[in-house]
């Protein structure tokens, strides 16, 4: 390949009689698994069967949270005034971030604590999660990933995304060692009932299976959209348009003033 060409990829090439995308033809993989051609793509390489189930419950964690998502709620407005799938999903995706649905700080955040973890040749895993909490809190920083406004101690669906990594095998020492410092986080007085939640679960994964952050950011992205879909297909079939909030849901504190002669002549 010439060194001065604009761009460079392996990802997928155009061929006379076909498109090969990581080196398989196209044409092969129509028809195959979804998730272990996604996977083909970001990773560049085919799935083991138990990668492809990890990833399977990783695709299918969020698949809705009903109307109260951001994304969801962003989406049904703005088709109610713009009617077009594609405009109601690029709303959904760009609610994504870091207080709803990306598990990108949690997974970098494993990903920064581990290779910390490493470097210091440490033999005891739990003394290393103390020195990272205390740390912690000495900044009085948060650590992604914990905590739900529902679920006490145990997310469910965060266990159960748990028990499917651990059982096909794809389950890191990274994973391990956040599970410590959630240990020793859940230790202190008054922090006990603070679960791992399902997004920090799914970092986990992610990060098991060999994804950056970044794109167990777009993994979630992606496995929240057939929720999309099927909200933004409600709103257009319910013929409403342009959706407002009615003023007796709004507390308004807007002050009432007059101008003044001085302020008319500026």
């Amino acid at each position: 390949m010439s060194e001065d060409r604009y761009w460079k990829s392996s990802v997928s090439e155009i061929t006379g009689d076909s498109v090969v995308i990581r080196g398989y033809r196209l044409d092969d993989l129509i028809g195959s698994s979804f998730t272990a051609a996604t996977y083909l793509l970001i990773r560049g390489e085919l799935p083991t069967a138990g990668q492809a189930r990890v990833l399977d419950a990783i695709l299918t964690a969020v698949l809705d949270y009903a109307l109260e998502k951001p994304g969801t709620v962003a989406a049904r407005f703005v088709v109610s005034s713009n009617p077009s799938m594609q405009a109601g999903l690029a709303a959904a995706a760009l609610a994504a971030g870091e207080y709803s649905l990306a598990p990108e700080a949690t997974a970098r955040f494993t990903t920064r604590v581990y290779e910390q973890y490493v470097a210091s040749a440490s033999n005891d895993m739990r003394a290393f999660a103390r020195t990272i909490v205390e740390d912690l809190r000495s900044r009085k920083e948060r650590i992604p990933g914990l905590g739900h406004p529902v679920f006490k101690q145990i997310d469910p669906r965060a266990q159960v995304l748990r028990k499917i990594a651990v059982d096909e095998g794809v389950w890191s020492d990274a994973a391990t060692l956040y599970e410590a410092i959630h240990a020793e986080f859940t230790s202190l007085p008054g922090k006990a009932d603070i679960p791992i939640n399902d997004v920090g679960m799914m970092a986990l994964l992610c990060v098991s299976l060999g994804f950056t952050p970044e794109e167990a950011t777009a993994l979630a992205v992606i496995g929240t959209l057939p929720g999309v879909v099927a909200h933004i297909s409600e709103e257009l079939s319910s013929g409403r348009r342009i959706r407002v909030l009615q003023a007796k849901d709004v507390d308004y504190d807007v002050p009432r003033r007059e101008l003044g002669s001085s302020e008319h002549s500026s």
